[in-house]
């Protein structure tokens, strides 16, 4: 299936703070203090109210719990995260599971096309570094493990390149589905992980995730978000767009120098109920419409109902064997 890094899924009618002309109201001094927004698929922090050229942060690859099956994702990237977005650059690491079988891998993405797998080897416990940076229409892209001592760097041509954000993010991924849209999926269990030395470069000027030349929001990631108003091509589609397990993360507050922060899974997200559809989800079973689950017959996550079903369209692509 193709696996998708959208923009943040958030509750009908509330969008992230994103704010235009001058930053320097009350940014800094505010950013301990604010309120996490709610999403679906997000968890971690996103800086906005200047057009970004750069973003740096460096992270340590997780463990993600056997017993459970799911999908998880760190990465830092610049746009995605307005109501109108239609473009997210992004690079990261990504850690799932399936039928007990843990899998951990590097990707970048720009968004609208699914990500790609770079050749870099992930292990639990390695210190990762990521870079995005836009310089017109051209993206580089790069990741490093300084525990490896091993890197990747990839420069991409994209004319609609999104600069209107600056994120640092643990995220569930989505699955790409038949009709256009994406399905969250489950969040695997990875326990915490650990941003630090986030940065971000907006008009030559580098800062902290809490400078105050822009405006930083929290995001906790909670399935009591049970419909997704994502903007542009973030639709979110088949069973309501509700959040595909009850799990979630919770993001902390900020280090002192603005720079770090960590992001812990919860395994009760908040019990998000959907009003079904098509494949859709009921409570914490997920009996969807009777489709088959992922993979071969796949049983299905929850309460072992036949839920995700490739009947409502979802890709298969070779090689992603998950």
């Amino acid at each position: 299936m193709k696996i998708k890094h959208v923009g943040p899924v958030l509750a009908v009618g509330t969008a992230l703070a994103l704010t235009g002309g001058s930053a320097a109201t009350a940014a800094a001094a505010s950013t301990a203090n604010a309120t996490a927004q709610a999403s679906q698929n997000w968890a971690g922090y996103v800086a906005s109210g200047r057009n970004f050229s750069r973003v740096s942060g460096s992270w340590v690859q997780p463990t993600v719990n056997a017993n459970s099956d799911g999908y998880s994702a760190d990465w830092v990237g610049l746009g995605g995260a307005g109501e109108q977005s239609q473009a997210l650059e992004q690079i990261g690491t990504s850690a799932d599971v399936q039928n007990g079988r843990r899998t951990y891998y590097a990707w970048y993405e720009i968004v609208p096309n699914p990500e790609t797998k770079l050749n870099l080897a992930v292990h639990p416990g390695d210190h990762l570094t990521g870079t995005v940076t836009v310089n017109g229409t051209t993206v580089t892209l790069s990741l490093s493990d300084q525990t490896t001592g091993q890197s990747v760097t990839k420069t991409v041509q994209d004319s609609s390149a999104d600069t209107s954000s600056a994120e640092w993010i643990a995220e569930a991924p989505s699955a790409q589905t038949g009709g256009g849209g994406y399905q969250v999926l489950p969040l695997a269990d990875f326990g915490t992980v650990n941003f630090a030395n986030a940065t971000a470069t907006a008009d030559g000027h580098t800062g902290a995730i809490d400078d105050s030349d822009w405006t930083a929001q929290p995001v906790d990631l909670s399935s009591d978000s049970t419909t997704g108003l994502p903007g542009g091509n973030f639709a979110i589609i088949g069973g309501g767009g509700a959040a595909s397990s009850p799990a979630g993360a919770t993001t902390s507050d900020l280090s002192g120098d603005g720079s770090s922060f960590s992001v812990s899974y919860s395994a009760d997200g908040g019990g998000a109920q959907s009003t079904g559809g098509s494949g859709g989800y009921s409570g914490g079973g997920y009996p969807g419409s009777g489709d088959p689950g992922y993979g071969s017959g796949y049983p299905g996550y929850g309460s072992g109902d036949p839920g995700y079903g490739y009947g409502g369209g979802y890709y298969v692509v070779p090689g992603y064997a998950y």
